[in-house]
């Protein structure tokens, strides 16, 4: 049976444990999400504490870290979402994300209702999908696939 977490703190404690323990073990997010069989993007977000693990996955993620039953049991608990307390992040990276809202965000809405109409872009039916790619002027690229289900308003 599906149980909901609701103390936030439960979960970012969880998660810090799994940090150190892959720090520990000198695990990848890759080597954890393949115990699973799961995305890499949905065990890392499972992981630092944003969605419920099934319980196989749980289960075969606290083997790897050496995590005890409770922490298995919490890692299948639905968390509160959302990791970006306080409003605008102050981690580079993440405000970078922020920013690209910030400039983009009117932009994507605007082009997501021209091709689609009213509704959103679901963050429950999503994928998410990170690579790397070399940049033909030299260094990386960062290319970043953000594949969400398209919901319609519906009157009623």
């Amino acid at each position: 049976m599906p149980h909901a977490q609701l103390d936030p703190q439960a979960r970012q404690d969880l998660a810090l444990a799994v940090v150190e323990a892959k720090i520990r073990k000198d695990l990848t997010w890759q080597e954890l999400a393949d115990a699973t069989g799961l995305s890499v993007a949905f065990v890392t977000a499972a992981l630092l504490g944003q969605h419920a693990l099934p319980a196989d996955a749980a289960r075969a993620v606290a083997e790897r870290l050496d995590l005890d039953e409770a922490a298995e049991r919490l890692l299948r608990t639905i968390p509160l979402r959302g990791s970006i307390p306080d409003g605008i992040p102050s981690d580079p990276t993440l405000y970078r994300f922020h920013e690209m809202l910030q400039v983009y965000g009117t932009t994507l809405k605007a082009l997501i209702h021209e091709k689609f109409g009213d509704g959103i872009i679901s963050a429950v039916n999503f994928r998410l999908d990170i690579r790397k790619v070399d940049d033909p002027e030299g260094g990386s690229r960062a290319v970043i696939t953000l594949d969400g289900k398209y919901l319609p308003a519906t009157p009623f």
